[in-house]
């Protein structure tokens, strides 16, 4: 892996264990129709860092306001987190 990744990497881990809405944004930023396949898996391993009310409250409003990528990834994300009621 090379170091622009690795960097990036721990950009979005940082800004996903801080976790505000700005943080969540930014990760979000990064998942369009164009993102390599690298890039939606770091956006993902960094996502499933967020722990905090605000960045999760923030992933919510991506389900019904991103693009089809960011809801697909934030679906995955409140999935995990089993959000969703039985």
């Amino acid at each position: 892996m090379n170091n622009n990744f690795t960097g990036m990497l721990k950009v979005f881990i940082d800004k996903a264990c801080r976790g505000t809405k700005q943080d969540v944004d930014f990760i979000m930023e990064h998942l369009t129709s164009n993102s390599s396949f690298e890039m939606t898996r770091f956006v993902d391993y960094a996502l499933s860092k967020v722990d905090s009310e605000q960045g999760i409250e923030r992933i919510e409003y991506y389900l019904f306001n991103g693009s089809l990528i960011q809801r697909n990834y934030a679906c995955l994300f409140l999935n995990r987190i089993c959000v969703w009621k039985l």
